[in-house]
């Protein structure tokens, strides 16, 4: 019950600053603001923020080689890919939808865990109804019956593609960076930047020279940066550190709430039947696959105790 009671108010206010995420993203790409921008704005922004804290709190950068490394890895799939796919996608379906999408984070987290992880290699029946619970409620918030070749179909399938590159990342983050021995600013900084980097190789050649945005756009962009991807951020690998992945991975239960209420409330995005329905497949799909071994082992404990 202490452990939990440490993790669950970062947990609540990092899965509201993701699920306003959505909305944010939608401001500025309805302005025109190019996918690959609103990506690198937001690395750079968010990068500036966690240097700046981590000056304030006078706490050292790692220097190593190899926690730098890891971390050009890490951002490639926790920031510079899916944050332009993210943003792609929500040029063509709502940040309604594309928050739901966001909620199979967790069952792509399990899948790349089965791949790469021994103990994980037997999932069990639970978790494989899970997965096919998920992919059917995918398909249903992707409305595949109007077919696969419509612009929203393309978003929806960008925003998933998006996810499964969080599930590679958290499963890379847990096993090369959180136990690393600097702090969850530290190491978001370092990953960030490696994510700016990346993204400003390739954005002026891609998608041209940065135009300065009007003003609501580019303080949803400031707002996206450095709150949503510099603030969110240690609080996320916080998260991993303290709760573990999978934990971490599921604040995606409660992210759709947010990005559906502020879509519908403040972008007046209509919110379908399907994108309901199948945010909570979705949902319960990803309650299946959570493994509930914790409380026969404490039962276990006792009675051997006794």
């Amino acid at each position: 019950m202490v452990q939990v009671r440490r993790w669950w108010p970062g947990f609540v206010i990092l899965s509201a600053i993701w699920g306003a995420s959505f909305a944010l993203i939608k401001v500025a790409v309805d302005a025109g603001v190019p996918p690959l921008w609103v990506a690198c704005s937001r690395c750079v922004l968010g990068a500036a923020a966690l240097w700046a804290i981590l000056v304030l709190r006078r706490e050292s950068a790692p220097r190593d080689l190899a926690t730098w490394g890891h971390s050009a890895v890490a951002a490639v799939l926790l920031n510079a890919v899916p944050f332009v796919l993210f943003s792609y996608g929500e040029t063509r379906v709502s940040s309604v939808l594309a928050g739901v999408m966001n909620a199979t984070t967790p069952l792509f987290t399990l899948v790349f865990a089965v791949a790469t992880v021994p103990e994980e290699r037997h999932p069990g029946v639970r978790r494989l109804a899970g997965l096919a619970l998920g992919f059917a409620g995918v398909l249903t918030v992707l409305g595949v019956w109007h077919g696969l070749g419509s612009g929203g179909t393309a978003g929806g399938l960008a925003c998933l593609a998006a996810t499964c590159c969080y599930g590679a990342g958290f499963a890379y983050l847990r096993r090369h960076l959180s136990a690393r021995p600097y702090s969850a600013t530290a190491l978001s900084a370092v990953q960030i930047t490696c994510g700016g980097a990346e993204l400003l190789l390739v954005a002026p050649s891609v998608a041209g020279v940065p135009q300065c945005p009007p003003v609501v756009p580019a303080a949803a962009l400031l707002v996206l940066g450095a709150l949503g991807t510099g603030v969110a951020y240690i609080l996320n690998l916080n998260l991993v550190r303290t709760a573990g992945a999978t934990v971490a991975a599921a604040v995606t239960y409660v992210t759709p709430l947010w990005s559906t209420v502020l879509g519908a409330v403040l972008l007046a995005e209509p919110v379908g039947w399907n994108a309901l329905l199948g945010g909570l497949a979705v949902v319960a799909a990803v309650a299946l696959t959570r493994a509930p071994a914790a409380p026969p082992a404490r039962r276990r404990v006792r009675q051997r105790v006794g």
